[in-house]
């Protein structure tokens, strides 16, 4: 089942900003969807799925493109369903690169930085509100 917006969370849902729904990557697996737009002077991506070696091209790209042209990028955490060290990897090379704000991180991705320590590294919001003020 394809995600549309019946299926975005509230975080997002209401933001009223014009959505550019995209799948990244014509190739990208099953699942793996990156949804991208502006809100209050920052870029958003959404990204929805599992994410390792073989499926963050969509995500890195996004990402990698974002941090170019824009002063501020959040990430929508909250649809990673599993994330390894690769995800990990971009959004340290992203923080460095730029601001980044990571918003509602799944369960899943919260452990994985606890472990690692790079929660301490990362600023995390509970919306892409409060992501965009900070």
């Amino acid at each position: 089942m394809p995600w549309d917006e019946t299926g975005m969370p509230a975080l997002t849902r209401d933001t009223g900003a014009e959505v550019l729904w995209e799948q990244a990557d014509a190739h990208a697996p099953d699942g793996v969807a990156v949804v991208q737009y502006e809100w209050r002077g920052a870029w958003v991506i959404i990204a929805r799925g599992s994410y390792d070696m073989d499926s963050i091209t969509p995500l890195a790209d996004a990402m990698a493109a974002a941090v170019r042209k824009h002063p501020k990028v959040i990430l929508d955490a909250s649809g990673i369903a599993f994330a390894d060290s690769t995800l990990l990897n971009l959004l340290i090379l992203t923080h460095q690169t730029g601001v980044l704000r990571v918003v509602a991180p799944s369960l899943q991705l919260q452990r994985l930085c606890e472990m690692t320590g790079v929660d301490s590294l990362l600023e995390t919001r509970d919306s892409i509100d409060a992501a965009a003020v900070s």
